[in-house]
């Protein structure tokens, strides 16, 4: 992408547009139109997400979530001096704030995200990082081409198939490549997304994997989410050949008194918000598609 690009006051829509009118429901949705669906909402809403939390996450900070937990801190992908040098891959970038931050750390980092409306805001900012629009279930990378890989709250939760993303960010790393992703805590999705004492309140059952989908008056969706618990994800990870290193469960820290969504420190200091999975490249390889285990 080039920065002419960017246009500030542009009325974007994409596939037809929707919105305020949506129904929300739980149904099946498959990879195509998962990502359709996620492609279509990250266009509408990508200048509304930059405005509201765009101080948040700031122009080259790397936030895991919206505990605040930040990779400075947390080391995740290794102390800062080790970055030096390294290829990573950003996946889910937004508007590439993490990949910018890894780049004053001497990195080379890659912007992915599947939004052309999320990667104009990335132009909007600056264009010192490689940006790329492509879906996470098809890189367009060869094999090896990184040596680190991360998303923060990126792709993985909108796809149908996490284990193909696994497959294919497996498949990008060079041997030994690390791969740490962030997603909402799969016990979030057993209570209401409200960040007050309403939102405390199992209404849900945990182990309901039907994905929560948005669709217009059609029936067409327009935003869909995935959900996995944790027993899932850990499956996921392994089916695409890495191994689990260590799994972050953020603390609500103190100084954060803002509420984003349904996180807020009431319910961050109860239960949480965010799981970070630390992941490494396994030398044996993915196991084969069928070995999958789906209980």
């Amino acid at each position: 992408m080039n920065q002419e690009d960017y246009a500030p006051e542009e009325a974007y829509e994409a596939d037809g547009g929707a919105g305020e009118d949506a129904e929300a429901t739980r149904r099946d949705a498959d990879d195509a139109e998962s990502s359709r669906a996620s492609r279509g909402w990250w266009d509408r809403n990508a200048d509304e997400y930059q405005n509201e939390h765009g101080a948040f996450l700031g122009d080259d900070h790397f936030v895991w979530g919206p505990e605040g937990l930040d990779e400075e801190q947390a080391a995740l992908l290794g102390p800062a001096e080790s970055l030096k040098g390294k290829a990573v891959l950003e996946i889910g970038a937004g508007a590439a704030q993490c990949s910018r931050w890894l780049a004053a750390r001497g990195a080379r980092p890659v912007a992915l995200d599947l939004s052309h409306r999320q990667l104009q805001h990335a132009l909007r900012i600056g264009d010192d990082v490689p940006l790329v629009e492509a879906d996470a279930g098809r890189l367009p990378f060869r094999d090896g081409s990184f040596d680190l890989a991360c998303s923060a709250y990126g792709a993985v939760p909108f796809v149908a198939d996490p284990v193909n993303v696994m497959r294919e960010v497996h498949r990008v790393l060079r041997p030994g490549g690390r791969w740490v992703f962030s997603v909402t805590h799969p016990i979030r999705w057993a209570f209401p997304d409200e960040p007050g004492p309403e939102g405390l309140t199992v209404a849900a059952s945990y182990f309901d994997r039907t994905p929560y989908v948005e669709q217009d008056e059609q029936g067409r969706a327009v935003y869909v989410e995935h959900h996995r618990t944790i027993g899932d994800r850990v499956r996921d990870v392994v089916a695409g050949g890495f191994r689990l290193l260590d799994l972050v469960e953020p603390q609500w820290p103190a100084w954060n008194t803002q509420e984003w969504g349904g996180w807020s420190p009431l319910r961050g200091n109860l239960i949480p918000g965010t799981a970070i999975f630390v992941c490494e490249r396994s030398e044996m390889g993915a196991p084969p598609a069928e070995g999958r285990r789906r209980n």
